[in-house]
C-alpha cells in the first residue's frame, strides 16, 4: 500500500508522468467536445481532418504513423467518417494492399467553419501564449521520445 508519509513514494499519484498527461487529455476533450459536436465531429475524427487538411490522399499507414494509431482504431473511425460523407477510402491502383483515404468535398469545406475549434483551446488556457506553445513543444518531444520506444511497433 503507498504510504502517504513518503513523499518520493514511487507509486503516489502525483509522482506519475502519466496521470496528469492522462487527466490534460481528458479535459482538454472535455473541453473541445461541444464545438466539435457542432461540426459533427468526434476528436479522433478531428485529428483525422486535420491531417487529411494537410495532406490528401494519404494511406491509412501514414495517417496512423502521424496520428500514432493502429490500423484496428482507424479503419472502423474511418468507415464512420466516410459514411459521413466526409472521406473516401479506395485501394491504391499502384498497391492494392495500401488504402488511399481522401477528402470529399463536404470534408474540405468543413475546414472553414473548423477555423474556430483552436479557438476554444485557447479561450480554456488563461495563461500567456508563449507558454501554451512551450508546453506544446514539450508533449511534442515526449511523444517523440515514446514514438521511438514503442514496442507495438516491433
Amino acid at each position: 500500500m503507498t504510504d502517504p508519509q513518503h513523499p518520493d513514494d514511487p507509486l503516489r499519484l502525483d509522482r506519475q508522468v502519466c496521470f496528469p498527461l492522462y487527466a490534460a487529455s481528458n479535459l482538454i476533450n472535455r473541453l473541445y467536445r461541444p464545438v466539435l459536436s457542432e461540426l459533427g465531429l468526434t476528436y479522433p475524427q478531428y485529428l483525422v481532418m486535420l491531417a487529411l487538411w494537410e495532406t490528401s490522399p494519404r494511406t491509412v499507414g501514414a495517417l496512423g504513423e502521424a496520428l500514432h494509431l493502429d490500423s484496428g482504431t482507424l479503419t472502423p473511425l474511418l468507415k464512420r467518417m466516410e459514411t459521413a460523407g466526409l472521406v473516401t477510402r479506395e485501394r491504391d491502383p499502384e498497391d492494392e494492399r495500401r488504402v488511399q483515404v481522401s477528402l470529399t468535398e463536404a470534408g474540405r469545406a468543413l475546414r472553414t467553419e473548423a477555423l474556430k475549434v483552436p479557438e476554444t483551446l485557447t479561450a480554456g488556457f488563461e495563461g500567456d501564449p508563449a507558454e501554451v506553445e512551450q508546453l506544446r513543444d514539450a508533449v511534442q518531444a515526449l511523444v517523440a521520445v515514446l514514438a521511438r520506444h514503442d514496442g507495438s511497433k516491433a
